[in-house]
């Protein structure tokens, strides 16, 4: 079988972004002389499908168009087939892509990387909760963002950004501690009430939020971040330092690296890319070097 290249895109991603961002890789990419050979995902069902098609074929890359969600929905699938993937970031977050480095504005160069770049083995994340794993790429939030995350979801209107600052009010007249149970790498359990806990593979979330400061993608463990109980005031005092990611020196701020950490509570709702995955209770691991991503060679060469 002729070498080939695989593009799956998710035409919804970023707001429908995805769709246009695919049309410019597809174009670059046969521009410069490659057999492409394309799917279209219309939901996460039909991509999970599609990919497995496409894997079936062995391509010599897998691009996918979309976000942070639109890659770790196929990730079982594509680190199983051992099958390189260069990502072409068209999300409304595209934290993975800033943590690596890749293009994140320009679809032409983010394309490119399947003809010029080097392959970077990275972790990826695991949830397992209620007999069933999910995988993830980026942060595992679970506790006050997290719940703003379901209220955004939950909400009918209003519409935009508008609709995330709505449910942030209402979560922040909601607040109350959380009262978290936590075990790290089999250690005897603790209680551990608090406002978030966050589990990162990489730096950030929410496009570019970087609460688990210093995650790297490749060392095999985990970021783990507390936030002690807050009140309304100074969780709104402590915001501006999670965006400037100047936080983990304050004393209501923990910060440790584990391979596991088991977390339950009371109303616990788990996110992680951006999608709803977990509830009550769940344990978080790691698959070390389970995906190979290409990207710039110039960005690897200052690693």
């Amino acid at each position: 079988m002729a070498e080939h290249i695989a593009l799956l895109s998710n035409p919804f991603a970023g707001k429908g972004r995805g769709a246009h961002e695919a049309e410019v890789a597809l174009a670059h990419l046969r521009t410069r002389g490659l057999d492409v050979r394309v799917y279209t995902g219309e939901s996460a069902a039909s991509s999970r499908m599609l990919v497995a098609q496409a894997l079936d074929e062995r391509p010599r890359v897998l691009v996918v168009v979309g976000g942070d969600g639109t890659l770790s929905g196929i990730l079982d699938a594509v680190c199983a087939a051992g099958i390189p993937v260069v990502l072409v970031p068209a999300g409304t977050g595209n934290d993975l892509a800033r943590a690596l480095g890749l293009p994140r504005r320009d679809p032409v160069a983010a394309a490119e990387v399947a003809l010029t770049g080097v392959p970077r083995a990275i972790d990826v994340g695991e949830v397992r909760a209620a007999g069933r794993i999910d995988s993830f790429l980026t942060i595992a939030a679970l506790g006050f963002d997290a719940k703003v995350s379901d209220r955004t979801n939950r909400l009918r209107w209003p519409h935009g950004v508008l609709r995330y600052y709505l449910a942030l009010v209402v979560e922040l007249v909601r607040l109350r501690p959380m009262e978290f149970t936590v075990s790290v790498d089999g250690e005897p359990p603790f209680q551990a009430p608090g406002t978030l806990v966050a589990v990162g593979n990489t730096e950030s979330y929410g496009g570019g939020m970087p609460l688990c400061v210093g995650a790297e993608a490749d060392d095999g463990l985990l970021d783990i971040v507390q936030v002690a109980p807050l009140t309304r005031l100074r969780l709104l005092r402590l915001f501006p330092l999670l965006l400037r990611g100047a936080h983990l020196t304050r004393s209501e701020v923990t910060h440790r690296h584990a391979r596991s950490v088991t977390v339950s509570a009371p109303g616990l709702v788990v996110y992680a890319d951006g999608e709803r995955i977990a509830e009550n209770e769940c344990t978080i691991g790691i698959r070390r070097s389970a995906l190979t991503i290409l990207v710039p060679a110039a960005q690897e060469v200052q690693r």
